[in-house]
């Protein structure tokens, strides 16, 4: 079977199926074998793997993952990319693809069902538009999993690991590190896409926590004092929480929490650690 990370066997496949790209999908196809490389790599995949491919495309890491994992599926939107796939892939009887919205499937029953309950490893090439509410919803789903190896827009990327006090840092790097270890594997400048994308593109790995970095009295309430921290960046976290509308807490007792955690009257979210979030969460709560 051609190898699709070379760009000639891209064009022919695509040729040969008359396909055209989906702007609704975020179709950006990798052309690159040394990317390809870094990403299957990064992802660490064995014969004891199940994985499971979001966005497969036409099939070009699909093939790469089939060559080193137990078993492969790949969950594709897009219902002109089947029958493309039942030949791009024709060569491997490790993989299936499933013809579905991965915000709807039911990735708890595949672990259940394909893996025995066991953790599995999910390995993509995001769709820009739709990463963040992919990524939040493999976490927050509580679903077994080892790893997270995605291929996402550069500047997510650097959100998603970065720590306080910076520009990037935000709820995302908060909510991802709260779960996982997060290492930008690789920088992707965008002729390494067919078409290009207008920005430039980083390979990230996030490798689940078995322990949380912190315990907390109530995940959910620690996540909506997070997200009104950042609404509105240029206010102090007192004005910021007592505004938001998300959760309903005095500026007093802000300020009694704030006072007994050693902290400034003025200070702002984005100063604040994962550990300092979740002491106030257990003090507001």
């Amino acid at each position: 079977m051609a190898n699709l990370g070379i760009p000639q066997n891209t064009i022919d496949v695509l040729n040969k199926y008359k396909f055209t790209f989906q702007k609704r999908f975020g179709q950006n196809f990798l052309i690159d074998t040394h990317v390809l490389d870094k990403i299957i790599d990064a992802s660490e995949i064995t014969k004891d793997d199940l994985v499971l491919e979001i966005g497969p495309g036409i099939g070009t890491m699909t093939q790469y993952l089939c060559e080193r994992a137990r078993k492969v599926v790949a969950v594709e939107i897009d219902k002109a990319l089947i029958p493309v796939l039942s030949d791009t892939l024709s060569a491997y009887d490790n993989v299936t693809v499933v013809n579905e919205d991965i915000l709807k499937y039911d990735i708890r029953a595949l672990v259940e069902n394909e893996n025995e309950g066991k953790p599995i490893k999910v390995v993509a090439n995001l769709p820009y538009y739709i990463t963040t509410p992919i990524i939040m919803g493999l976490f927050e789903e509580g679903v077994p999993l080892k790893s997270i190896t995605v291929m996402v827009q550069k500047e997510v990327a650097d959100r998603m690991q970065t720590g306080p006090g910076t520009k990037d840092y935000g709820a995302l790097s908060l909510a991802v590190q709260y779960y996982a270890k997060p290492l930008i594997v690789a920088n992707v400048p965008p002729n390494c896409f067919m078409p290009r994308p207008a920005v430039g593109s980083a390979v990230i790995k996030l490798s689940l926590h078995e322990e949380k970095p912190v315990s907390v009295k109530d995940e959910a309430f620690m996540f909506k004092i997070i997200k009104s921290s950042f609404m509105q960046r240029r206010k102090t976290l007192k004005n910021g929480l007592s505004n938001s509308g998300i959760i309903s807490v005095s500026k007093e007792k802000v300020d009694l929490a704030l006072k007994e955690m050693g902290l400034n009257e003025s200070v702002r979210g984005e100063t604040l650690t994962l550990e300092q979030f979740a002491k106030l969460s257990d003090l507001l709560g």
